[in-house]
């Protein structure tokens, strides 16, 4: 691996890092003891909340190799597209912290999420056509939003 390669790897990681703690931002006060999240109705199946930052963070890992992958076919230049595509479900990524722990709203969280599952399902699918490893990194991310946006469904409902 060249330095160029180890620098963008670098770059790759902290920008997909720096995302989840702009999202932990809104998120910790909500769901510090007696916040916001502990004060309202959610599911029975709902996961113990010191599972999600060691989820988020491998995810979040993931996601930066993944793109790192597709970056190193041809650069910035050669994988415009699905590059674009990795920062815009990254960038609804964070808002939906902003949305649903920042403003209190379920409503709006599920609103987003919906946006945030399509984008990510394009990512994979321009990803896998570059690097089917990168393509693969991206489904577990998928698959914890999916079962996300069933979670932030039941809160709404369940609170409204």
């Amino acid at each position: 691996m060249s330095n160029k390669d180890v620098v963008a790897l670098v770059g790759f990681l902290a920008l997909s890092l720096a995302a989840g703690a702009i999202g932990g931002f809104w998120t910790a006060p909500a769901t510090a003891s007696g916040g916001w999240y502990y004060q309202i109705a959610k599911p029975s199946w709902t996961p113990p909340s010191w599972l999600f930052g060691p989820v988020w963070t491998a995810l979040y890992i993931a996601m930066g190799v993944a793109a790192w992958l597709v970056w190193r076919r041809g650069g910035w230049r050669a994988q415009r597209g699905p590059l674009i595509l990795w920062l815009v479900q990254l960038f609804l990524n964070t808002i939906w912290s902003g949305l649903f722990f920042g403003l209190r709203s379920p409503a709006l969280g599920a609103v987003e999420i919906v946006f945030l599952w399509f984008a990510i399902l394009l990512t994979i699918l321009s990803f896998r056509r570059v690097s089917r490893a990168a393509g693969w990194l991206m489904v577990p991310y998928l698959l914890w939003v999916t079962f996300a946006a069933a979670l932030t469904f039941t809160v709404w409902r369940l609170n409204s």
